[in-house]
């Protein structure tokens, strides 16, 4: 079989999807890409593994080959906090870099996954129960860049029928990686916090309603996707896909089930917070659910009795 490249995988997701894709599909039919950051020893001594830039051509273009890669997962982001922080940075990695995949795709006949982000939508979006086809309209550059890679992903695919597929997640919530830059970094954190001081303060205000994703459930819906009847797929690039809606509030209120002495607090962060407001309360995922069978397994209930109990293992802490 033709292999698998995921690049990104030193990541939050990518982390996490390697381990999966190499558990289905073989471990040499699995390569590993990252940027800087060390892989685990997980990570590295399972497959191969390769150091990328995918801003560089050349880089991928010559991984492709060697490896004989026919479909690429490509993860490799700035996330949104970072990215406001950085915004040329956030172009040139977020753009950019999807620009060169497809091209590597289009010249060597790969298919391409991509994740795009419940930020690409902006304020002017409808709030409740975003549509899947709606306007957007962002206003983080993080935003941008992921409404510039979905039209990206659908030009490469209706000029050059390269196989593009996408995904825009949530907030997404996992024990394995450390969260990266996003705005929905709390929703790990709070765990930390809970386990380890028994109290969290918050970024975003108690009442900030965001929809939200269990890792486990993020990683099945990329591997299922790439694995749909491309016949079926109408909208093909950017599935809205969603498995939780909660507040700040509404997780801490569950995470105190299991430790009760759990205190949140609030400080505010106003570039955090602007972020968030201009994100929809809640998503339409129902597209993908009639197009390749979308169905999540974990709702905040599951999700948080799960997360504390893997995450006090790896922390080696009991509550």
């Amino acid at each position: 079989m033709k292999k698998i490249l995921v690049t990104g995988a030193v990541g939050q997701i990518g982390s996490e999807l390697t381990m999966l894709l190499r558990k289905k599909y073989g471990n040499d039919n699995v390569v590993a890409a990252g940027h800087r950051k060390k892989p685990s020893e997980e990570l590295k001594n399972s497959g191969p593994f390769e150091f990328i830039e995918c801003e560089k051509y050349d880089d991928l273009t010559n991984i492709v080959k060697k490896y004989d890669i026919g479909t690429i997962h490509h993860l490799a982001a700035i996330l949104s906090a970072v990215a406001e922080a950085h915004p040329q940075t956030a172009w040139n990695v977020n753009v950019n870099g999807l620009f060169n995949v497809l091209e590597v795709a289009r010249e060597n006949n790969c298919a391409v996954m991509t994740p795009s982000s419940i930020g690409a939508f902006g304020p002017s979006t409808p709030q409740d129960k975003t549509p899947q086809v709606t306007i957007q309209r962002p206003t983080s550059m993080y935003g941008v860049t992921k409404v510039a890679g979905e039209i990206l992903c659908d030009y490469y695919f209706t000029r050059f029928g390269v196989d593009t597929r996408g995904l825009r997640y949530p907030g997404l919530i996992s024990y394995v990686a450390p969260p990266g830059g996003g705005t929905t970094d709390y929703s790990v954190e709070i765990f930390y916090g809970a386990l380890e001081n028994k109290k969290y303060t918050c970024p975003l205000k108690a009442d900030t309603c965001l929809d939200m994703m269990y890792m486990p459930d993020g990683i099945k819906a990329a591997v299922d996707l790439m694995e749909a009847d491309p016949s079926k797929l109408k909208n093909r690039n950017a599935f809205n896909v969603t498995a939780m809606n909660f507040t700040p509030d509404e997780i801490a209120a569950e995470i105190k089930k299991h430790i009760p002495d759990f205190e949140i607090n609030y400080d505010v962060d106003l570039v955090k917070q602007r972020i968030a407001d201009s994100w929809p309360n809640s998503m339409d995922d129902s597209a993908a659910r009639e197009e390749w069978g979308w169905d999540p397994e974990y709702d905040l209930e599951k999700m948080t009795k799960d997360m504390l109990i893997n995450l006090s293992k790896k922390l080696n802490i009991s509550y």
